[in-house]
């Protein structure tokens, strides 16, 4: 793979075990080589895909996005988008991945069960400091530096519907198997959420 015409330039993966939560198992390769087959592949699936190396910084850490998603009907097709949400941060200053750095969970994964162990951990009562933050706050403080917010409302909408569009076939089957028609009670199922790392 070449990047801008650099033929040095080598990619970083992150793998994700299938199944895991809380960051249990995550880590980050330069070569497809080193994934560990041992408890993960064989035993585990899980997803490899190209770890973003320049991501967008706060305080020169890392962070993530966690925006809360309802569908209230899949036909038609009616989707609510909470106006804040959550957003995590690592508590290393970043730094894009080396072979010295890849296993610096601190700097690279973004989440809170890992983090909270860190030293740098920050408690606060403020939604716009500390290692857990509002969305809002966010929003704010990138607006403060020209940012266009609508836009970047507009462009997660958009992505958002995307999303759903794409898994409605899928989730239509769950919600058929999972509630069966003229069952009592209530109709609604989680799906779980996805983040970036």
């Amino acid at each position: 793979m070449v990047k801008d015409g650099d033929p040095s330039w080598k990619p970083t993966f992150i793998v994700k075990p299938d199944g895991g939560c809380q960051g249990d198992g995550i880590y980050l390769i330069k070569d497809p080589n080193d994934i560990r087959l041992a408890g993960t592949l064989q035993s585990r699936p899980a997803v490899v895909q190209e770890y973003i190396c320049k991501p967008l910084l706060i305080d020169k850490l890392k962070f993530d996005i966690r925006l809360y998603v309802l569908l209230k009907s899949l036909d038609p097709l009616e989707i609510y988008i909470a106006k804040d949400g959550l957003s995590r941060f690592c508590t290393e200053p970043y730094q894009e991945p080396s072979p010295k750095n890849l296993h610096h969970i601190f700097m690279h994964l973004t989440n809170y069960s890992l983090n909270i162990h860190s030293g740098n951990f920050v408690h606060s009562d403020s939604t716009s400091t500390g290692s857990k933050r509002t969305f809002s706050s966010i929003l704010c403080r990138l607006s403060s530096k020209g940012v266009d917010i609508k836009k970047v409302w507009s462009d997660i909408i958009s992505l958002v519907i995307k999303t759903v569009i794409a898994l409605t076939p899928e989730l239509k089957v769950f919600y058929q198997s999972d509630i069966p028609a003229g069952r009592p009670g209530p109709t609604c199922f989680q799906v779980t959420t996805a983040s970036s790392q």
